[in-house]
């Protein structure tokens, strides 16, 4: 077991081992959500149901950063070997729109990993004072 593995169970934060398709996400809400090289390693329509599930367990303000090809296409992830499949830029933001989420920026690193820099919409609150105007 890592060092890592050790803290996390000493310091009784939850942990799950299991498929996201399948992940309840402990039954609550999160602040941030990260997906760094998991995306486009799933199938496209696990990723159409990912991102609106990310959208439902972000608080309205929460941020996800995830990365996926800019690019629309098929291959071979070089990290793990397994098939990539990436919607392309313009999918993501129309899917991602779709359920309330917006892209904030995007960035490329010195390794050529695409950034998604994502923020979920802040509900209008309508004050009672301002509804009884």
């Amino acid at each position: 077991m890592s060092g890592i593995s050790q803290r996390l169970l000493a310091s009784n934060t939850p942990i799950a081992c299991e498929a996201v398709q399948d992940s309840k996400f402990f039954d609550r809400t999160f602040d941030g959500v990260l997906a760094w090289g998991l995306m486009f390693l799933l199938s496209p329509e696990d990723q159409r149901r990912l991102i609106q599930r990310i959208a439902d367990i972000l608080v309205p303000g929460g941020r996800l950063l995830f990365t996926c090809p800019a690019e629309i296409g098929f291959g071979n992830d070089v990290m793990t070997g397994l098939e990539s499949r990436s919607l392309g830029a313009e999918e993501y933001r129309r899917r991602l729109s779709a359920v309330g989420l917006y892209v904030a920026s995007e960035y490329e690193d010195e390794g050529q990993n695409h950034y998604f820099d994502v923020f979920k919409e802040l509900k209008a609150i309508r004050l009672k004072s301002e509804m009884a105007e």
